[in-house]
């Protein structure tokens, strides 16, 4: 889907099926013309490795569940620079 139009932003959960957040960061990373694309990602758990696991991967910004819309509105405006 990602290649089939033009995003902005991807704001992906870690736990996802058949493909985790996790992975799909690092297919998203490997790809030339998806590389620079702002990535979020959001999850439940708030371990330190999968933090770091999604930093060395180029995560743009991470939320860890719960979380409230003016988190989520802060996390994306860092995002996008604005």
């Amino acid at each position: 889907k990602l290649r089939e139009k033009r995003y902005g932003l991807v704001i992906s959960d870690w736990n996802m099926e058949p493909m985790t957040g996790y992975e799909l960061l690092q297919q998203v990373r490997a790809d030339d013309v998806l590389k620079d694309l702002p990535f979020i990602m959001v999850t439940a758990e708030a371990k330190t490795e999968n933090v770091i696991a999604a930093k060395k991967a180029g995560v743009s910004n991470y939320i860890v569940k719960p979380f409230n819309a003016p988190t989520l509105q802060a996390k994306i405006a860092a995002v996008l620079g604005q």
